[in-house]
């Protein structure tokens, strides 16, 4: 009996974890793009349900724990690329087509493939330019609302230290107590589900600046990872028709404000590792359980909505940012992991991290481009250096290779 509520208790867990962890990330980014408080709403919504169904079809279709979710880092870039040209409807037409790269990335594998040729370095370091100014939020909130943030961020690290997947969950909760001892509360209206329908408009701006970036951040660093976890767990997960069904969800959901959904990547261990079920085979239980769970929560919408427009911004963002800093250090980690591309690597950083708007056209996007550059120019400095000239007019034998080169401990063709 105990095996067999196992796995079921296990995608519990997962469905709590992973939707207090982080559903703070996602009414912040998409209030950061535009969305009234309705629309917020209605996009936490989409995304819950559409991950859910998405665990529920892969798990039953594929008998693997198959756990997918919002995008996480693509809702911390869109808080960190603010109001596009367009407003909410140019938004969401970007979430339109990065629903639709996504499938197009399922359908013609070489296009995945493309994108996880993208320099690891770069790609790492455009995450982390992106999570930087949410991860700085619980600063701010200790000199802004001290009385608020402080037991915020004394619950998080002591669970932190002792109950570490329990950590942002109580500190949301810490959050929520502190909320409703300083308010009257909200409107019963605000607490029903609420689905909110916005035609898309496109302009180039929102595309080049937010559906690329967008897709580039949830195939980077959701659904590569995702695999990764599974194939960890020693499953050969199917990426082509996982990547299918969550495009084709993201490209449902973003009507109603949905703004990508895909492979779980930091609770996929939860329903596919040993934790869920001794027996591998049992395991595509604990993820179809939290896919039932994410789409049941996702009805709470509202009064997740409502919490946040109760309580100071800053207070929601630096939630948010404790639940990013475990992100945060492993982005930057392997950001400067390669000695050759860590200058890249942090000019990359470095402009993502800026909030700079070229052209219409957020950080993230010129980061990428800047780390792309300036990776160009190193491998043409890395080019090992003609042997000089002898004196009977042939080459000097030991030919030297650059100083770049040798400071980075790299030879020739590295």
């Amino acid at each position: 009996m105990a095996q067999r509520l196992q796995p079921v208790l296990a995608g519990v867990v997962t469905a709590l974890v992973g939707f207090a962890s982080s559903f703070t990330v996602v009414l912040a980014g998409l209030r950061a793009v535009g969305a009234d408080e309705a629309q917020a709403a209605s996009g936490l919504l989409a995304v819950s349900v559409a991950a859910g169904g998405c665990a529920l079809w892969l798990g039953l279709r594929h008998r693997m724990p198959i756990a997918t979710a919002w995008s996480t880092p693509g809702a911390a870039l869109l808080v960190a690329t603010g109001p596009v040209p367009g407003g909410w409807p140019a938004a969401v037409g970007a979430f339109l087509v990065c629903g639709l790269l996504i499938v197009a990335a399922g359908l013609f594998p070489a296009l995945g493939r493309a994108v996880a040729a993208i320099p690891g370095p770069v790609a790492a370091a455009m995450l982390a330019g992106v999570l930087l100014p949410l991860c700085t939020a619980p600063v701010r909130a200790l000199v802004a609302v001290p009385r608020l943030a402080v037991p915020v961020i004394v619950v998080w690290l002591v669970l932190h230290r002792f109950a570490r997947r329990w950590a942002v969950p109580g500190a949301l909760v810490a959050a929520a107590v502190a909320i409703m001892s300083t308010t009257s509360g909200g409107s019963v209206d605000r607490l029903r589900p609420v689905v909110e329908l916005t035609p898309p408009t496109f302009t180039v701006a929102a595309l080049v600046g937010l559906a690329v970036p967008l897709f580039l951040v949830t195939m980077a660093a959701q659904n590569v990872p995702g695999a990764a976890v599974l194939r960890n767990y020693g499953y050969q997960p199917p990426l082509g028709p996982a990547l299918r069904v969550t495009g084709l969800a993201g490209v449902l959901g973003a009507p109603v404000g949905g703004h990508a959904v895909n492979l779980a990547a930091i609770t996929a261990a939860l329903a596919a590792g040993p934790d869920a079920h001794p027996d591998p085979e049992r395991r595509w239980i604990a993820s179809v359980t939290a896919g039932i769970g994410m789409a049941l929560l996702g009805l709470g919408a509202g009064v997740a909505t409502t919490l946040v427009l109760l309580s100071p911004p800053v207070l929601i963002e630096a939630v948010a940012g404790l639940a990013l800093l475990g992100a945060l250090a492993t982005a930057v980690a392997a950001a400067v992991a390669d000695p050759g591309a860590r200058e890249a690597a942090v000019v990359t950083f470095v402009v993502t991290a800026s909030g700079v708007s070229l052209l219409g056209v957020g950080g993230a996007f010129w980061g990428l481009v800047s780390g792309w550059l300036m990776l160009l120019l190193y491998r043409r400095r890395d080019r090992p250096a003609a042997p000089p000239a002898d004196a009977d007019g042939g080459r000097a034998q030991g030919a030297t290779v650059t100083s770049t080169s040798a400071a980075t401990g790299r030879g020739p063709g590295a």
